[in-house]
């Protein structure tokens, strides 16, 4: 037994000494892995210094050949208020680390950053919006409800189905009245605005009447939904300088319409849909109500948008300046 483990001792001390004869001394491997040239050591890539600096200026050189300028937000006599674009940026420090880690030979996996317009749509102003920045193949499906609560749960089922989020411009008394509806499109994930109290023609009220109109809604909206709401939406698309004035003193953008469905006319669905897929274009807002035509359209308006390459979003999301990029293999954004 003792010289069972005498031999035994001696044979882990012989793979000690072999070890170390082939790898050199076990400090100064410890030393050069915290000194950072373990990369060699667990099999990554490995760069001189020079090799280094040429990796970085080919990257800097293939930024300055990539680089999209953002878009500012601006004002058209047709269209009033048009949001901006973010440009668009290798980011050259965080491509450098992700190349230093690639293996050799590979390409460059390039990330990428957005850069905000100098000019956003806050600073034009109290000024109506009409449609998203043409740049962005983004629309919306701005859904305006006062009435028709039978067509809301297919319209929801249709949304979901098809993975689609839209804006629902709601009106203070059907809110109050219908609360665990609003509460079940809200729990749909879709965005929650104000469509003033009791569907009122707004430029024919006073200011004060105006006011209270947006603040009653704006007021059920926060109570009963805790909502913080960006957008204001004149029923029927009636108001004039002081509506505008006024939401905007109330931290609300107005919202028009790109394309209207007219749906409460009850036009047949297919009618809707072919209009809508001859007039779609980037940043459209399409204004629809919950209607037997919108409910049996809607499916055939998404699939139209989708085949044409367009994303669909919520009003905030097609307002906003942020980019609509495809996602490609090997680029990210930050």
């Amino acid at each position: 037994m003792q010289l069972k483990k005498a031999a035994a001792i001696a044979a882990s001390m012989l793979m000690i000494l072999v070890f170390v004869k082939m790898n050199g001394d076990i400090a100064s491997f410890i030393a050069t892995v915290k000194a950072g040239d373990a990369v060699q050591a667990i099999g990554q890539p490995s760069y001189s210094e020079e090799e280094k600096s040429e990796l970085y200026q080919a990257i800097v050189a293939e930024a300055e050949t990539k680089r999209i300028a953002p878009i500012d937000a601006r004002l058209d006599r047709i269209w009033y208020a048009i949001p901006g674009y973010n440009g668009l940026d290798i980011d050259i420090e965080k491509t450098y680390e992700a190349a230093l880690k690639a293996p050799r030979n590979s390409p460059i996996p390039y990330q990428y950053k957005e850069i905000q317009p100098k000019i956003q749509l806050a600073q034009l102003g109290p000024q109506p919006v009409y449609r998203g920045n043409p740049e962005k193949k983004m629309i919306s499906l701005m859904i305006n409800v006062a009435w028709g609560n039978e067509y809301i749960d297919p319209i929801l089922k249709t949304l979901q189905d098809k993975g689609v989020k839209a804006t629902f411009f709601l009106d203070g008394s059907w809110l109050k009245k219908n609360v665990d509806i609003a509460r079940k499109i809200q729990e749909a994930g879709h965005e929650m605005s104000n469509h003033a109290y009791s569907h009122p023609d707004m430029k024919m009220l006073s200011r004060s009447e105006q006011y209270n109109q947006i603040a009653k809604t704006e007021q059920l909206l926060k109570e009963l939904l805790q909502v913080e709401n960006k957008w204001f939406a004149p029923p029927s698309g009636s108001y004039n300088a002081a509506t505008v004035q006024i939401a905007r003193d109330q931290g609300l953008g107005t919202v028009m319409w790109t394309i209207d469905t007219v749906d409460w006319r009850k036009p047949p669905a297919d009618a809707v849909i072919r209009k809508i897929a001859s007039k779609l274009e980037p940043g459209a807002l399409i204004l629809m109500h919950p209607t037997a035509t919108t409910r049996d359209a809607l499916a055939g308006m998404i699939d139209s948008a989708f085949a044409k390459g367009y994303a669909i979003g919520t009003v905030s999301e097609t307002l906003s300046s942020d980019r609509v990029i495809p996602r490609v293999e090997g680029a990210n954004v930050f």
